[in-house]
């Protein structure tokens, strides 16, 4: 009987190109069908291994769940961007590999990434998914997440809505 060891840790240089396969299989399962092939095309092959090589030794935070030897998914956070909403943190991005989703692994990720900044003093904490995201959206319900604003995007042509999902301190 072999154990597979499951960590959240901080990335670090020599993950960036494991981090870059996990965003690419992500995005792609996540937003086919809602972000126009062409842009999430762009979207994706922007974000190689440099760029999350250079996220790393910039001090973003980001810190990943590895399962056995793979990366399975990543979070990406900090301070909130959103001047008009009144919450101190923001987790930016939260993925996982289309076949480590609905195993509870994205409910650790969220809860590590939630630590983290509480211990940085950003107790309350916003995340943006698009509408259209249905998996996303409800896992954020799930977590208990409220919603608080809404806002558009484009991509290409198309203008998508999304929403602000709130946890307040």
């Amino acid at each position: 009987m072999s154990t597979i060891l499951i960590e959240i840790r901080q990335a670090k240089p020599p993950d960036a190109g494991a981090v870059a396969d996990t965003h690419d299989e992500a995005w792609r399962s996540a937003y086919q069908g809602i972000i126009p092939g062409i842009e999430l095309e762009k979207l994706v092959s922007r974000r190689g291994a440099e760029w999350w090589d250079s996220a790393i030794r910039k001090g973003s935070r980001i810190s990943i769940l590895v399962f056995g030897d793979l990366v399975a998914g990543y979070a990406n956070y900090g301070r909130n961007r959103a001047r008009s909403l009144s919450y101190d943190g923001e987790i930016y991005e939260l993925y996982l590999r289309p076949e480590f989703q609905g195993l509870g692994f994205g409910r650790r990720l969220f809860s590590a990434a939630r630590k983290d900044l509480a211990a940085s003093g950003m107790k309350s904490l916003v995340i943006w998914a698009l509408s259209d995201n249905d998996p996303a959206v409800e896992f954020y319900r799930a977590l208990g997440g409220r919603p608080v604003a809404r806002s558009s995007e484009r991509f290409g042509t198309r203008t998508l809505d999304k929403v602000a999902f709130g946890w307040p301190s």
